[in-house]
């Protein structure tokens, strides 16, 4: 199922996806949390591991200035590990020198189960413009 980002049309889910999503963006890793399981499995670009929100928040304070998603859509579909809800949009904020950026493409994957989230894995083109800003081709 293709939903559009207007929250009244979403799928509980995909809610829960986009509120995960907000909390992350404000950063308050805290209420994050409160839509995650206690084992939630986070895997993050690059292959990193975390399991709390908080992960993801440090490593892109680390990354960017600041840094926000343009959620363009979320596709929702029944899978055996659960509800699969994807994010797909565009990353803009700051790099860490104050050198504001747009149209970063990511793609998140959600397991949603009983009304949590137990699996999220990210990946987005930020590396890959890293290095263009290095001067180094990808």
């Amino acid at each position: 199922m293709n939903a559009p980002s207007d929250s009244a049309l979403l799928p509980v889910e995909a809610q829960i996806v986009r509120d995960y999503l907000d909390a992350s963006m404000k950063p308050d890793p805290e209420l994050a949390a409160t839509f995650v399981a206690d084992d939630v499995d986070i895997t993050f670009t690059g292959g990193r591991k975390f399991t709390h929100p908080s992960g993801p928040t440090g490593f892109n304070a680390m990354r960017y200035s600041w840094v926000k998603k343009k959620m363009d859509r979320f596709d929702v579909a029944a899978g055996p590990e659960g509800t699969v809800v994807y994010s797909v949009g565009t990353l803009y904020g700051e790099w860490p020198d104050g050198t504001p950026f747009e149209g970063n493409r990511y793609i998140d994957r959600f397991e949603v189960r009983n009304g949590k989230i137990v699996k999220m894995d990210v990946w987005n083109d930020s590396a890959e413009r890293i290095l263009i800003r290095m001067n180094i081709e990808a």
